[in-house]
């Protein structure tokens, strides 16, 4: 099937309008909040109960009570099933290289020493982490591995994944496998994260919700947030590809399709300094549109989100890209690395030259795919093992050192009308002996 889609192409100014109104549109549906807040409440007070209806209602799987969790004879016999797969091999190499990268993430504590007194910072791992896995027309093992992977890179010995009843398989289970997931559940939905945060009688409460899933997800996590840590409040997937007239138009064309057929509020953009590479690669659309299964879902994403934005030079092209704080950002075009690195602010991951297709990083590359959507990469950074770490801070001061302290921190307390605080910091002044 044919098509005469092509993006809409645009200049600098209204770039930026649209830009900033992409980004208030993603916001908060009432019923959605609503529905979400009704589920929590319900599984806050049935429990397991309230996860087997919603499993059958939503999942149109019939679970009994005390099957909510994968048993370990159904984990073993998914690992025989692929364990000599080329998926298999396919996977255990993404997570020996997830983990590689990783582990250079891990923080460490420290300590100084000042007149006798020590000062520091305590790091310690989280002790439980949920891992969510949406379910969908296909499993996601990546969205295992690379969630799961940081928080055992931590130290985290508690890892739950939650993925829906009619998501389970083989591929699924042995990336948990090889991550070292020690639970598998078999909910989804707002009712997983539910379950998560509350626990119930199958799941222990965890302290930390991870990973992607639809507006009920983003919605039951962002309610329970407070009660537990969660990760973000991820919105569509986005990619942003900077290309000139040094770029082939057909990798522009694969790159944008694979972010597009995400879903239809996927957001879609093309920057370029040159009018003619963006009328090559509209040319090139609606051709390779034809031969995709997912064209209903990229031909809504980019008819709905999708535009090209003529620059007329590389520093108007690295103030779009920083307004926009895309959460892939491809750079096709001929532009040293140190001068993107130098003036690339916000972006969840940048990848770099033809050879850095986006679903490398998804799946294989190393870093991880857990990114910041919606702008929030201008203070937000990609999931890694510092997420499921937690640090305390530590005051252990010699007499030596208390006592230069002691007049400052009375006079600060002072002004601050918190006498008691004063009290407090000068009664040392009076003790005998110590250090």
């Amino acid at each position: 099937m044919s098509s005469n889609l092509q993006l809409r192409i645009v200049g600098y100014e209204e770039a930026r309008t649209l830009l900033r109104q992409r980004l208030l549109h993603i916001s908060r549906d009432e019923k959605t909040i609503t529905t979400v807040a009704a589920i929590i409440a319900d599984v806050a007070r049935r429990g397991d109960e309230a996860l087997l209806e919603y499993t059958q209602r939503f999942d149109g799987v019939q679970l009994e009570a005390g099957t909510l969790r994968v048993t370990q004879d159904e984990m073993d016999a998914a690992v025989r099933r692929m364990g000599e797969t080329d998926l298999g091999k396919a996977l255990r190499h993404a997570a020996a290289r997830i983990r590689a990268f990783h582990e250079r993430q891990l923080e460490k504590s420290w300590i100084i020493h000042e007149d006798g007194g020590v000062l520091g910072q305590v790091v310690n791992p989280l002790a439980s982490a949920g891992l969510y896995v949406p379910g969908g027309k296909a499993p996601y093992p990546s969205t295992v591995l690379m969630n799961a992977i940081p928080a055992r890179v931590a130290g985290v010995e508690r890892t739950v994944v939650c993925t829906p009843a009619n998501n389970l398989s083989d591929a699924v289970l042995y990336a948990a496998h090889v991550s070292g997931v020690s639970e598998i559940c078999k909910i989804g939905g707002a009712q997983a994260i539910a379950a998560l945060a509350l626990g119930t009688e199958s799941i222990r409460p965890v302290d930390k919700i991870t990973g992607p899933g639809n507006r009920f997800v983003a919605e039951a996590k962002r309610q329970v947030f407070g009660l537990v840590d969660i990760d973000m409040v991820a919105g569509p997937s986005e990619i942003m590809i900077f290309a000139d007239d040094t770029s082939d138009p057909e990798l522009v064309v694969r790159d944008l399709f694979s972010q597009a057929e995400h879903d239809q509020d996927a957001g879609c953009v093309v920057i370029s300094t040159s009018l003619q590479l963006v009328e090559e690669v509209n040319n090139l659309i609606g051709e390779y549109l034809a031969r995709e299964t997912r064209a209903d879902i990229i031909r809504s994403s980019l008819s709905d989100n999708g535009m090209a934005i003529l620059v007329s030079t590389r520093e108007a092209a690295w103030e779009i890209i920083n307004l926009y704080a895309p959460e892939h950002l491809e750079i096709m075009a001929n532009a040293p690395l140190t001068e993107v690195l130098s003036s690339v602010r916000n972006a969840g991951a940048i990848f770099y030259g033809a050879y850095a297709p986006e679903p490398l990083g998804d799946y294989i590359a190393g870093p991880n795919h857990t990114l910041p959507t919606a702008g929030t990469a201008r203070f937000a950074s990609p999931l890694g093992v510092y997420d499921f770490q937690k640090r305390t801070s530590l005051i252990a001061p010699s007499r030596r050192l208390y006592d230069m302290l002691v007049d400052d921190a009375a006079l600060i307390a002072h002004a601050e009308g918190f006498t008691a605080h004063e009290a407090s910091v000068v009664a040392r002044k009076f003790c005998k002996g110590g250090q």
